[in-house]
């Protein structure tokens, strides 16, 4: 099995470096890395969104008994403990592949930076829409692009922070 996940990870690195070429005078290969696994992420997230609210939850309401979650909000709660678990393998093994921390240590901050992310969201877009007026749609496409800022810079940074010294012995190897 983990033949298997090392050929899984070694062929989308190849894939996304392969794509990365026209753009490496631009733009520094993590940051690519990090907008390809993401891109890949979201567009899981959102076909498996789709397969649960339509087909598993079939468009109804969730009844657990003691509470009931409307369709939408159930299919979110479904959907998100598993594309976190990509996210977070994805960011681990393809894009911030230099981080020495361990893997614990990152699955903890990982969470800690997607809470913030979901929380980032939310006040945004209650600051855009309800105290700015804006419209819906703008308010979200401008929440996406501070959200994605904001997560590349906490997951550089902190979630899978790199030492200078394990860069400097990386780029020895290179």
């Amino acid at each position: 099995m983990l033949n298997f996940s090392r050929k899984i990870r070694d062929l989308l690195i190849t894939v996304i470096d392969w794509f990365y070429s026209p753009f490496s005078k631009f733009i520094p290969q993590e940051t690519f890395r990090y907008a390809a696994t993401g891109g890949m992420n979201t567009t899981f997230d959102i076909a498996l969104y789709f397969v649960f609210y339509n087909f598993i939850i079939d468009k109804q309401v969730v009844d657990f008994g003691i509470f009931a979650m409307s369709p939408h909000i159930a299919a979110f709660a479904f959907v998100f403990p598993i594309t976190f678990s990509t996210g977070f393998l994805l960011a681990k093994y393809v894009t911030f592949t230099q981080s020495a921390l361990r893997g614990k240590t990152q699955l903890i901050r990982y969470g800690i930076s997607v809470g913030g992310s979901i929380l980032l969201n939310y006040l945004l877009l209650k600051l855009f829409v309800e105290s700015l007026g804006w419209y819906a749609t703008v308010s979200k496409i401008a929440t996406t692009l501070i959200v994605i800022v904001y997560s590349y810079m906490i997951q550089r940074h902190f979630t899978f922070r790199t030492s200078k010294r394990a860069l400097a012995k990386a780029e020895s190897r290179a």
